[in-house]
């Protein structure tokens, strides 16, 4: 049998030992839980900041929306990928609701660029989340870099990495708005600019109206901030700092994902902690499987991995940062190796 062969029937077997176990039946009672959770979340959180009112206590409770926020965004997630209903337009419905009438957030264009993330994970020139406008993560982008300042940024760029996670948040709504008034084809676009804009202004008049400007802007600031500095240190652990994939490769599915993918470490307050994306190379596998059932299918894909001998990463959360840090300071280089994929090889074209 041929490589090419062989690796389409490796995920062959190991998607029928996930399926055996029963890891990707639905879960609507835990998701039923969930959903509840999340609005009942937000009321209190509207009601605490009203009870509280005019004070500078507001900013705890900014940093309990923060935590919120960007615990609904992983359900959004989850819905996304069809985990929750079995009917794709539930899962749509559901994940708009959450993403942006709840957050803020744009589904469509959160849609468009993770579709292309998980196709393609790590593929220079084809996975969206290593072109980025304020670091250079490929080489090409880095050799950019012409100016002394430039240069002394490009070697110090992992440093910076934590900090501008401070700004994701603004970014995150402003990619919204963006996507929902371009003239990009986008489906469902009034229905995505209304709850964006319901959930947006409805935001910015409840702060204004239960406190004073300049604690107004106070919560803010700390709510963006944090939400950005979460959302960004629970997706990043899972593929930077992991080997890049040159534009002519072509790698089978099964070692494509694992290859590129990072699972982080710990017990079941890291799965609550990162929204189950800790288990991301089980979730790259098998994107509908529920969030609670990637625990489960770990040690059967792990020891699927090591019978054949492809690698499979998982380290603890700390080292995860370290390595982003390491990676991106690594990237301005002349002795880089950022496809130190031992695979890709094989599978050239």
């Amino acid at each position: 049998m041929r490589p090419r062969e062989r690796a389409v029937s490796d995920f062959t077997e190991l998607t029928r030992a996930v399926q055996a176990a029963g890891l990707m039946r639905r879960r609507p009672g835990h998701y039923t839980a969930r959903l509840a959770g999340a609005v009942l979340a937000v009321a209190a959180l509207v009601a605490t900041m009203v009870l509280v009112g005019d004070s500078w206590w507001q900013l705890a409770v900014a940093v309990g929306a923060a935590v919120v926020m960007t615990q609904i965004a992983f359900l959004g997630h989850d819905a996304a990928h069809r985990q929750i209903f079995s009917s794709g337009r539930a899962n749509t419905w559901t994940s708009m609701v959450l993403a942006n009438l709840l957050v803020g957030l744009s589904y469509g264009w959160w849609q468009h660029k993770h579709t292309r993330h998980h196709a393609n994970p790590n593929k220079v020139g084809a996975d969206p989340d290593i072109d980025l406008e304020v670091l250079a993560l490929t080489p090409d982008k880095a050799d950019r870099a012409r100016t002394p300042l430039q240069r002394w940024y490009l070697d110090h760029q992992g440093w910076f990495f934590f900090p501008l996670l401070l700004l994701e948040g603004i970014a995150l709504h402003v990619y919204a708005i963006r996507r929902v008034t371009s003239r990009e084809p986008l489906e469902h676009r009034w229905v995505e600019a209304a709850m964006v804009l319901v959930r947006v202004g409805g935001g910015l008049a409840l702060v204004l109206l239960v406190m004073s400007p300049t604690k107004a802007l106070a919560f803010l600031v700390v709510q963006l901030a944090l939400f950005g500095l979460y959302m960004g240190a629970s997706f990043a652990p899972n593929h930077k700092g992991m080997p890049l994939v040159p534009k002519d490769a072509r790698i089978d599915f099964l070692r494509r994902q694992v290859l590129t993918s990072r699972n982080i470490g710990g017990g079941r307050w890291v799965d609550a902690l990162m929204g189950g994306l800790n288990h991301q190379v089980e979730h790259h596998l098998f994107p509908s499987m529920p969030r609670v059932s990637l625990r489960r299918a770990q040690p059967i894909v792990r020891a699927y991995c090591q019978e054949r001998g492809i690698p499979y990463a998982q380290v603890s959360l700390a080292r995860s940062y370290a390595m982003i840090v390491r990676h991106l300071n690594t990237v301005g280089r002349p002795d880089r190796d950022l496809f130190a994929c031992p695979i890709t090889a094989m599978y050239r074209v």
